[in-house]
């Protein structure tokens, strides 16, 4: 009977949910293009307590997803979620955002790719089955014509995420099924947090650092 504030912001939507026993409440996001979290993170987590009609200190736990994703966009959240956390005296919660996302699939048979898009033809993915048990770790990789070919032999493949528009590029198969427009939500992080919360699966505010997966490289603008 956990009530937990879900904070998802690994990509451009921003997003925050209020979820009770692992059902969502009340949800705010944005995603539209560009990242507009520092501005408005603070503004839905306001917003969606309010709708709730409960007060911070009734919220059982924070939980935020961990990444991989955006660098600065996994900086604010947890920044956030940490502050919330110490402020509140609550435990922290993370939720793995391919995880989440693949929840966004509702399939009987076949296998979830959930893909979030890295810099040039690599994406970070992670490959789990109908009833979102993990297949294969979530890794960086450099999308070619023969990705997953394996996996399309042998079943249906659903690719979702906002890597999903590279890979339609290389990967023609009539096992390939391309989920567009879909992006982590806090919508499904409350199943995973209550999961969570029920086990005393937290982390150490202190210590927790996002899971970036690869160093943040900073690229200079062109003149």
């Amino acid at each position: 009977m956990a009530l937990i504030l879900n904070i998802e912001t690994a990509t451009t939507n921003c997003s925050v949910s209020l979820s009770k026993d692992g059902e969502t409440l009340v949800l705010k996001e944005d995603n539209s293009e560009g990242y507009s979290h520092a501005e408005t993170l603070h503004v839905f987590i306001k917003q969606v307590i309010e709708l709730a009609n409960v007060s911070a200190s009734e919220i059982d736990a924070v939980a935020v997803s961990k990444g991989p994703g955006s660098y600065t966009g996994l900086r604010i959240g947890v920044s956030s979620s940490k502050g919330l956390c110490y402020a509140l005296n609550k435990p922290l919660i993370s939720v793995s955002t391919l995880e989440s996302l693949s929840y966004q699939v509702k399939v009987e048979e076949g296998i979830i790719i959930p893909m979030l898009d890295a810099r040039r033809m690599e994406v970070y993915s992670a490959v789990f089955d109908h009833n979102y048990e993990l297949i294969r770790e979530i890794k960086a990789e450099v999308l070619t014509e023969k990705s997953f070919a394996n996996l399309l032999e042998e079943s249906k493949v659903y690719f979702i995420g906002n890597g999903v528009g590279k890979t339609q590029q290389l990967i023609q198969h009539p096992n390939a099924f391309f989920i567009e427009d879909k992006l982590p939500s806090a919508n499904e992080m409350g199943l995973l947090s209550e999961l969570k919360y029920k086990k005393s699966d937290t982390e150490d505010v202190a210590y927790f650092e996002p899971y970036y997966l690869k160093d943040f490289v900073a690229i200079k603008k062109k003149v």
